[in-house]
């Protein structure tokens, strides 16, 4: 059963001697107490659904680097019997911003990237509600009960939580508000310390207590929209008042006989189906020796599903993305044969059309449903503005995500939604049958290293856990306006054999070394076997997360 263990023994050390198993329901999550937050909804008889709400909550108190409410999200849910459905939970930039103003507030050619004009309308809490009104079988406020707990009491901070705190201290101290919550006397608090957030926690029991319409319309929606503005921001109350999650299909293609759902449009769930496409010309035994010619075939791929993506994607409310051409197999056939064996690429251009800081959890309940999710407020920190005596850290998707160049699909506009980082995968076998979900935060690199798990796991033979462990490189830069254009680099973890490193320096890729461990993710993975139920699960050790179940 692809994911379990059996196949290919790893050529590099493990940290964890294999995935974890269960039978009845199990979550992967980056945070010990998201991770026992979903699993005591999964005993107390919540489906899939239920408990990563209940995670996703906990995860918005316990990790505000990655994902306070004033972030977005995303979404697969496959529930058992049923096509999967994709969950789109973004927002609008402000309709009162201008293109000039965004001009002025960055360097003429970028975006700012933090700060009030950094700032669009946040998905987050409205995705929870239209999750559990389709799929949901327990109240907000039971599952709402763990994160108010750990706002209210406080919770103990990690070495990473610490960490991060203490990396972006100038983003945090610029905002009184923020400071006030992330930094009580004027630093980080250190691993084990607790960290309280009332604001936060009164925040939170508004919601559980009214639902989410109560972020989007009246006195609180107006405190945010208030706050920001007077920070010199643009989100409006009216901005907040017209949000609604999308509910849609899902986009798909296959691999090996596998079919790999995505988030659609606008996340950049498109990027990973088009490079599986691309690599699949590749045989399945010269991607699984992982040597440089292995890598060097992944990472050219991945650059031209990244150019497509910059030339063609853009808010379906602004404009077509041709979807169905740049997924189909023809039109990966032809990306794949410009990949030069021989040499890394330094430009990759659109292809020519005939007349576009997160976290990540999954759960699979005993039934069989299962729930791949993203969440995030973008960059480390989102804006850095917490939303007044809200609690709430506000996202930077605006500042991050659109372009200032004329012509661009994701130029800027009132109004528009940015084409999204985040995005997050489920799987079905060749007969139909769902059997996997999984992903990873970490902004450009997600549509990478899932595109390493996935070849590692169907081509490679590997377990759930060993998939998460792979020696990890990114090609840099990806779609980020704010780091193009600039000459492409390889980082790699020093895992990669010598022989693999001098091999792709002599195919002309720029190594940049990032450590043992130190290339980024929190990859997390459940694997289903349909004939059984058995669950095995991976969590990535890079983080301090895990897979738990029962």
């Amino acid at each position: 059963m692809i994911g379990f263990p059996g196949g290919k023994r790893p050529s590099w050390r493990r940290r964890r001697i294999g995935p974890a198993f269960a039978s009845h329901g199990m979550i992967a999550a980056a945070h010990p107490l998201t991770a026992e937050t979903g699993l005591q909804v999964l005993k107390a008889g919540g489906n899939a659904v239920d408990a990563a709400v209940a995670a996703a909550l906990t995860a918005a108190v316990v990790m505000p680097e990655m994902c306070g409410l004033g972030g977005d999200l995303f979404a697969i849910v496959q529930p058992p019997g049923q096509p999967p459905v994709a969950v789109l939970g973004s927002g609008i930039s402000p309709r009162a911003a201008t293109i000039e103003q965004m001009r002025a507030a960055g360097d003429g050619t970028h975006m700012p990237l933090d700060g009030p004009l950094s700032i669009g309308v946040p998905g987050m809490v409205h995705a929870y509600g239209a999750l559990l009104d389709r799929f949901g079988t327990q109240p907000l406020a039971s599952l709402a009960a763990p994160a108010i707990g750990h706002a209210e009491q406080g919770f103990a901070i990690t070495t990473l939580g610490w960490a991060a705190i203490d990396a972006f201290a100038k983003l945090i101290l610029r905002c009184p508000a923020t400071a006030a919550v992330l930094m009580p006397g004027g630093r980080a608090p250190r691993p084990g310390e607790l960290l309280r957030q009332t604001d936060l926690a009164r925040t939170l029991r508004a919601i559980a207590a009214d639902g989410p319409a109560v972020f989007y319309q009246g006195d609180l929606a107006r405190r945010v929209a208030q706050a920001v503005q007077d920070l010199g921001g643009a989100l409006s109350a009216d901005d907040l008042a017209g949000h609604e999650t999308v509910l849609e299909p899902t986009i798909s293609t296959t691999y090996r006989g596998y079919t790999m759902h995505q988030t659609g449009l606008p996340s950049q769930g498109m990027i990973l189906l088009e490079a599986l496409n691309i690599v699949e010309h590749a045989t399945a035994e010269a991607l699984a020796a992982g040597d440089a010619g292995a890598v060097h075939t992944l990472v050219e791929a991945t650059k031209l599903a990244y150019a497509d993506r910059l030339a063609f994607a853009m808010d379906p409310a602004f404009g077509p993305t041709p979807l169905k051409t740049l997924l189909s197999k023809p039109w990966a056939a032809g990306r794949f044969a410009e990949i030069d064996a021989a040499r890394s690429a330094e430009e990759n251009a659109g292809g020519v059309m005939a007349d576009g800081d997160t976290t990540y959890l999954c759960v699979v309940g005993g039934d069989g449903m299962m729930v791949s999710l993203i969440q995030s407020v973008s960059s480390a920190f989102g804006s850095g503005v917490i939303a007044g005596d809200t609690g709430v850290i506000l996202n930077n998707r605006v500042g991050r995500g659109f372009s200032l160049e004329q012509g661009h699909p994701n130029l800027f506009a009132p109004g528009k939604k940015t084409m999204h980082t985040l995005n997050c995968w489920s799987m079905q076998d060749a007969d139909g049958v769902p059997i996997m979900v999984g992903g990873t935060p970490g902004g450009d690199g997600q549509p990478q290293w899932n595109l390493q798990m996935l070849v590692g796991l169907i081509d490679g033979g590997l377990d759930v856990q060993a998939a998460t462990e792979l020696p990890r490189w990114s090609t840099w830069p990806g779609t980020d306006p704010a780091n193009r254009p600039n000459p492409y680099r390889l980082e790699v973890e020093t895992r990669l054999s010598d022989e693999t490193r001098a091999g792709l320096e002599a195919l002309g890729h720029r190594l940049e070394p990032m450590g043992g461990w130190g290339a980024g993710g929190a990859a997390q993975i459940i694997v289903r076997d349909p004939a059984t139920g058995v669950l095995a699960g991976g969590s990535d050790p890079r983080v301090e997360g895990l897979a738990l179940g029962f």
